[in-house]
């Protein structure tokens, strides 16, 4: 039996300018949606008394006030509706306004009437009407169910039902339904990676790519080809066109992590990119409207150095939107059960091993650890257990972050190369009582030189000692190493 026809999405738009109307009303009619319109806040809200809409655009000035005491009041009455709100050339600030405000997403004018059909599209997908649907074809997205099953594996990545992280899930899921960019904060190896993943995931834009980038791993000569593209021969070395991060992210969500350590220089450009929504590729004429939802993250405290002038204040407000801080191990410690469970199944899953058991009495060592690495560190210490087991309990060995210097933080400095402090080794003639702790000093000796030479940046290091990116990430989380103050190494993912 066929089924009943699909009844088209019903938008509203409220604007003053009758050209403007008429040109908007005309490109969603083309799109299948059915369209009423509005001059004034008063008329827009005698239209909403009457009926429901699937989405309401609405122009931020009109005669008798402003776009967003319609937002105020939608949001009073729990309307369903996603707004689209519209702003003048170069008004940051009226867009995060109505961001906060609870907009689904803006558009500057004069609207590109691509992208505007793109946002509108997305609004009205988003809404979860699926009987008030578009009647023309659109983009391809994935079922609903799949949607679904993709958002709550995200969530579940995040293990953990303390307090903290059930505030840290309640949030991921109420941010993800609009537009709004979103800052991550939280210490080194807290997880804020999976936070954006999941921010993604349960957004309407998780069939769409999600595009990583650090933003200290990029020489600053490279940043401006690598976020926005080059064409050919635009620079040496440039031999065929290439895309940007912004058009690899097109349709989804684009991740900046360690946004702190980009280069003011680099941040004027990328603040215009998202707040015009346009990319010039290096070598080109013509700008190239982009799509992508905005996630950023950082461990530094970005409002201190907007104070230091180290961070541009017009694209901190930009970025952080809406803020979600991820809590550091120590103040969720009751999921470190659950933590070790899920760390300890990947790493069997890994090796191919049966699942090991950690005894009553490691986990209760584990609690009383600082574990200022998190849940990195975490991690370091129960690969290190699984790698030196003999038998299916295992045993934590706490000591190689435990020997001196001793700092506050439970992770200890590495000493600097040839220092008073640098542990002895075995004279070469004598045979080692400890063979793989000897190997394993050896090896931290030349990570250790390698990484003081290069700065603590990971990806020279591992150039000067023939190594990949990947395999010297693993040696150094193995050993434990870390940068000078404790920090991680500049190049390190959140």
């Amino acid at each position: 039996m066929p089924s009943a026809p699909a009844t088209p999405a019903q938008v509203l738009v409220v604007d003053d300018e009758p050209d403007l109307r008429t040109l908007y009303e005309l490109t969603l009619l083309r799109e299948g949606y059915r369209v009423e319109a509005a001059g004034t806040l008063a008329e827009a809200w005698q239209i909403l008394d009457s009926k429901k809409f699937d989405a309401v655009i609405t122009d931020m000035r009109l005669p008798d006030g402003l776009g967003l005491e319609l937002l105020h009041r939608m949001a009073a009455q729990q309307r369903g509706e996603r707004c689209i709100v519209m702003t003048a050339y170069g008004s940051a600030e009226n867009a995060v306004e109505a961001l906060k405000a609870g907009a689904f997403d803006y558009l500057t004018k004069p609207v590109d009437l691509k992208q505007f059909r793109s946002v509108v599209a997305s609004a009205i997908q988003d809404n979860g009407t699926a009987p008030r649907s578009r009647v023309t074809a659109g983009a391809m997205r994935q079922p609903a169910g799949e949607s679904v099953a993709s958002a709550s594996s995200a969530l579940q990545r995040l293990v953990g039902n303390s307090k903290a992280m059930c505030h840290v899930k309640e949030r991921i899921a109420k941010v993800a339904r609009s537009m709004a960019p979103v800052l991550v904060r939280g210490e080194s190896g807290t997880g804020k990676e999976l936070v954006a993943r999941a921010v993604h995931a349960c957004s309407h834009r998780a069939d769409g790519p999600f595009v990583a980038v650090n933003c200290s791993a990029i020489p600053e000569a490279l940043l401006e080809a690598e976020f926005f593209g080059a064409r050919k021969g635009s620079y040496t070395g440039s031999h065929q066109d290439r895309e940007g991060y912004f058009q690899a992210a097109r349709g989804g969500t684009l991740f900046l992590d360690e946004i702190g350590d980009l280069p003011l220089a680099m941040q004027s450009k990328l603040l215009r990119a998202i707040q015009e929504r346009q990319v010039r590729s290096l070598g080109s004429t013509q700008e190239d409207a982009v799509d992508v939802r905005i996630v950023s993250a950082t461990h530094k405290d970005l409002a201190a150095d907007v104070r230091a002038e180290r961070f541009r204040q017009d694209l901190y407000y930009r970025l952080n939107v809406i803020e979600i801080l991820v809590p550091p191990l120590r103040e969720r410690r009751e999921d470190l059960p659950a933590l070790c469970d899920a760390l300890l199944g990947r790493i069997a899953q890994e090796s191919g091993m049966p699942l090991p058991v950690l005894s009553p009495s490691v986990l209760q060592q584990l609690c009383q650890h600082p574990l200022s690495g998190n849940v990195r560190e975490l991690e370091n210490l129960l690969h290190r257990a699984v790698a030196l087991s003999d038998g299916d309990v295992l045993q934590v060995d706490f000591a190689p972050t435990e020997k001196p210097p001793a700092q506050a933080g439970g992770v200890a400095e590495p000493p600097a190369p040839g220092s008073a402090a640098e542990p002895a080794v075995e004279p070469a003639d004598s045979v080692p009582a400890d063979l793989q702790a000897y190997l394993d000093q050896q090896e931290r000796e030349i990570l250790v030189k390698a990484l003081h030479e290069s700065g603590f940046n990971r990806t020279a290091a591992a150039q000067r000692l023939g190594l990949s990116l990947r395999q010297i990430r693993y040696r150094i989380a193995r050993l434990a190493i870390a940068a000078p103050g404790g920090d991680e190494p500049n190049d390190e993912p959140g």
